[in-house]
């Protein structure tokens, strides 16, 4: 997703136990700005947005705009520790498994926010929507592991056919507090994954109304919608909150920004309370320039995140011509991009999984992304070499141009072609065109991990089944070895032997270079005087729930 997203426990256990995951950093990780003077509960904040690309729907939102909205109002089954990761019973009062196929979960009481009882049939009824095909939810593809999945998706491509069934066989509702999840294969990383978004339970008045959903969308989490436009979304605490962690403040609202350079203005000022690196101008890095502006007032740290440039597969000149791509991706300097554009507050990327997982492997993407201008060229010419101009697209709301140029500048003059950074107004319209097959080229990628995992970031982004819009293979990548690799891996017993089979996976990935691997950008943040508590999960979020007003 979000594209939103470390290890995990992965023997057979009788009762879950959720523990603790290998990643680094705490919430409030880098100096300035660690030690915070005591808030008080109540008040409210405002913070930077961007546009939705979809209306609020845990299963039909797969990217960050809205995806930070939607965590701020739903609970799911389990929750992720904010220092890290360590994934943590929230609605769940159990999840209980003897092989890893048939998983049982008892609930504890929650309301949601129009004040109804969150039952089992809230979480069954709410999966089945999402996977069920015609209903064209982005987060379908995450329930692929559960039995009767394939039985919810059209027999073609265009779903003119329906489905066999709208229901899953694997979800059964035991009791109104208890149902049973039922997969193909083995899956022992199951109960990580659900604290994705896309597992959330939807309320009986979705089903009734799913259009007046939209319009005020309910869930069971911290903060409760009012009211949304074009330029805000306002929400307020949840008075009812069952949760461990209710809200310190009393509002929250989303600001929308096409504009980096506004979000970060209205930040110095004081009118906006946090703002984070995709809202703080590219050239405030140099010399640590923002710093000076919010005088120990900004952290950073280490998070769940990875930056690429996607091949389109719609471009002919790129389409079945690996070799071609690897050139490309060695014409990119990406250790001088790191220290001019970024200051380092990014690393270079050596593989398309982010260090912060178990399971991370250095160095996978090997001599491909090493900059070399001799070797890049020379493949370059012998692969048939690009005609025209390479375009690089990217969205334009988010603080990319300065980047998507360095990237192309860098192609350009090592492989001696025209190379062009294009932007679009914002990350909703860029999707869109995604999704629609509209841009060649290159285009600029990104992922937030969902889940605590090295397989999430391989398997949706990679594997057959995530074609767009369902999934988030905007390569439309597709190596049958690849898919049975991690679905081994996903049955494996162990979690070295899972991480062995998911590394041999991605090194296909370095084979066959769907995608260039750019950097593992760290998430900086900034706040206002009028705040503290300031923490930033390990997905790179702030904990909206933890903020206070001084």
């Amino acid at each position: 997703m979000r594209g939103r997203t470390r290890g995990m426990a992965l023997a057979a256990v009788t009762s879950i136990a959720l523990v603790a995951t290998a990643c680094g950093g705490g919430g409030t990780a880098s100096e300035p700005g660690a030690s915070q003077p005591a808030g008080q509960a109540g008040g409210e904040i405002t913070v930077a947005g961007c546009t939705p690309e979809n209306p609020l729907i845990p299963g039909g939102t797969s990217e960050t705009c809205g995806g930070d909205m939607i965590d701020a109002m739903t609970s799911k089954l389990i929750r992720y520790n904010t220092e890290n990761a360590a994934p943590e019973n929230d609605i769940a009062e159990s999840i209980e498994t003897e092989d890893n196929k048939l998983f049982t979960v008892k609930l504890k009481p929650y309301k949601f926010h129009d004040g109804t009882d969150v039952k089992a049939k809230n979480f069954v009824d709410a999966w089945n929507y999402t996977a069920y095909a015609p209903n064209g939810q982005a987060g379908s593809y995450f329930y692929a592991p559960v039995a009767g999945y394939a039985d919810v998706q059209c027999p073609d491509t265009e779903c003119k056919q329906k489905p066999k069934t709208k229901t899953m066989s694997g979800l059964k509702v035991v009791d109104d507090m208890s149902f049973t999840i039922q997969t193909s294969e083995p899956v022992s990383n199951l109960p990580v994954r659900l604290g994705y978004s896309a597992f959330a339970p939807l309320p009986d008045s979705f089903f009734a109304d799913p259009k007046a959903f939209e319009e005020k969308p309910i869930g069971a989490g911290p903060f409760k919608l009012d009211t949304k436009s074009n330029t805000e979304f306002v929400f307020s605490k949840f008075p009812e909150f069952s949760g461990a962690k209710p809200a310190n403040v009393d509002k929250l609202t989303f600001r929308i920004y096409q504009e980096p350079s506004a979000a970060y203005a209205d930040a110095v000022a004081g009118s906006l309370d946090y703002i984070d690196d995709s809202n703080i101008p590219q050239d405030q890095f140099i010399g640590d320039a923002y710093q000076s502006d919010f005088p120990d007032r900004t952290s950073q740290r280490e998070a769940g995140r990875i930056t690429w440039v996607t091949f389109s597969p719609n471009d002919p000149q790129l389409k079945d011509k690996p070799d071609l791509r690897k050139a490309i991706s060695r014409a990119i300097d990406r250790d001088l991009i790191t220290k001019q554009i970024f200051n380092n507050t990014v690393t270079p990327a050596t593989g398309w999984v982010s260090p912060v997982v178990d399971g991370y492997k250095a160095g996978t993407c090997g001599d491909s992304c090493t900059f070399d201008a001799a070797a890049a060229k020379a493949a370059f010419d012998a692969a048939g070499g690009y005609q025209g101009t390479l375009t690089m697209t990217y969205n334009a709301d988010a603080p990319n141009k300065a980047y998507s140029e360095a990237v192309c500048n860098s192609i350009k003059n090592t492989l001696g072609i025209e190379c062009t950074a294009v932007p679009t107004v914002d990350f909703a319209t860029f999707n869109k065109k995604l999704d629609a097959d509209e841009i060649k080229g290159i285009f600029r990628s990104a992922w937030q991990m969902d889940y605590p995992s090295i397989e999430n970031f391989l398997v949706p982004i990679y594997a057959k089944g995530a074609f767009p819009p369902e999934g988030s293979n905007y390569s439309k990548y597709d190596n049958p070895e690849f898919t049975r690799l991690t679905n081994e891996a996903a049955s494996a017993k162990t979690a070295d032997e899972a991480n062995a089979l998911y590394q041999q996976a991605e090194a296909l990935l370095a084979t066959d270079f769907p995608t260039a691997p750019l950097w593992y950008p760290k998430t900086t943040s900034a706040w206002s005087e009028r705040v503290t508590d300031v923490k930033v999960n390990a997905f790179g979020v702030l904990d909206f729930e933890a903020i206070k007003v001084k």
